[in-house]
């Protein structure tokens, strides 16, 4: 057989092949009655993208990959960014983070929506990633060989964790000198505090608060560094809920009623209109407040901030807010995987939702590498409160 017969017998039996796959997928989809729902259309649809598979598939297939794969477009359908569907075990990374302990390497990472560039926020002390030289600024580039920039953040977050005692290498680029370097990290247990505060300023006794976001322990903690600086004397406090991702709803609702007077902190309404009101009582923290945000404060943040501002409890210094104001519900499985949905609106006490839009601090104040001008303001305003 020549060349030239060969070609065209292989031509005409791709084309054959390819007329019976969409012979068998019209005869199955047409053959389906008037009445048919939706959902009985797509299951039927489901089953056959199955039998198709199985069929012609080349590859190896994995049936449970593909299961979950499934969920996951379902939830991805939503166009949603805060609605997503957990396999088992990244439930429980889920859960394990909330909790305010996790294996991994004891940095605390944001992400730049403009870019995608992945950098550490905070180095948490005697951890992995402390003993590495790591810092804050720092910009990971690589996690075990692969590229990270641009990927979804809990992914990446998700593969620097694991099981203890276990190897994690990273390609860091410093952004002061523009440097590479790699270092391989061990895995350890991780106790991740989410409240830390000092005395700031010494000659007018201003207290400082940093939040680094809500998880279950957070309001416990918070209180201890509360009475921890009132038996100090402090004059007026800053709260920084700078690159503050949010976390849990509850949380910072009764974070709130330890700062401020009665009356209603934030509320939400759900699909339906319902509303639900979150209040606080008349036992507050009678001090200047001051609150640093900027764009990466987020969620819980921004109700913190909002109900401040609304309650004129005190100044928001910083950039605008990221402007997340909607509220997320866990459905849990049997099978130990989850469903994060978004449910409800959240709106300020004055009756703001900031979805899209975030919280406009009373004083604007952009950072730069060489000083922290917001901190600095931050103080001054105290400053002239205390006098």
């Amino acid at each position: 057989m020549s060349d030239k017969k060969f070609r065209k017998g292989f031509i005409l039996g791709v084309v054959s092949a390819a007329i019976l796959v969409i012979g068998i997928g019209a005869g199955i989809y047409f053959a389906m009655p008037k009445d048919t729902t939706v959902s009985e259309m797509s299951a039927k649809k489901m089953t056959l993208m199955e039998q198709l598979v199985d069929a012609y598939y080349f590859g190896k297939i994995d049936k449970s990959k593909m299961t979950e794969g499934t969920y996951k477009g379902l939830i991805e359908g939503l166009d949603d960014p805060y609605s997503e569907y957990f396999t088992k075990e990244e439930y429980k990374d889920l859960q394990q983070e909330s909790s305010g302990k996790y294996v991994g390497i004891g940095a605390l990472v944001t992400q730049d929506d403009k870019n995608g560039i992945i950098s550490i926020v905070k180095v948490l002390d005697k951890s992995p990633a402390k003993k590495a030289g790591l810092k804050k600024d720092d910009i990971i580039a690589q996690v075990d060989g692969k590229d990270v920039t641009g990927k979804e953040l809990t992914k990446v977050v998700s593969k620097m964790k694991g099981k203890e005692d276990t190897k994690v290498t990273l390609k860091i680029l410093d952004p002061k000198t523009a440097k590479y370097k790699t270092v391989t990290l061990v895995r350890k247990s991780v106790d991740s505090p989410s409240v830390d505060s000092k005395i700031i300023d010494k000659k007018n006794n201003i207290g400082y608060i940093a939040i680094s976001e809500f998880d279950q322990n957070t309001a416990e903690q918070f209180e201890k560094h509360i009475k921890k600086l009132k038996k100090k004397k402090v004059k007026g406090i800053i709260f920084d809920l700078r690159y503050n991702p949010g976390g849990l709803y509850d949380t910072v609702v009764k974070m709130l009623d330890d700062i401020l007077p009665e009356g209603v902190v934030v509320f939400t309404k759900d699909k339906n209109g319902n509303r639900e009101e979150e209040k606080s009582d008349a036992k507050c923290l009678k001090l200047p407040i001051v609150v640093l945000q900027n764009e990466g404060s987020a969620s819980a943040a921004e109700i913190f901030s909002g109900a401040i501002q609304d309650f004129k409890a005190g100044t928001i210094v910083g950039t605008k807010s990221y402007g997340k104001g909607v509220v997320q519900n866990t459905f849990p499985f049997s099978d130990g995987s989850a469903l994060k949905l978004t449910i409800k609106k959240y709106y300020t006490p004055s009756g703001k939702n900031i979805n899209g839009k975030g919280i406009t601090p009373d004083v604007k104040v952009e950072n730069d590498a060489k000083t922290d001008k917001q901190l600095n303001v931050a103080k001054s305003i105290l400053a002239k409160k205390i006098k």
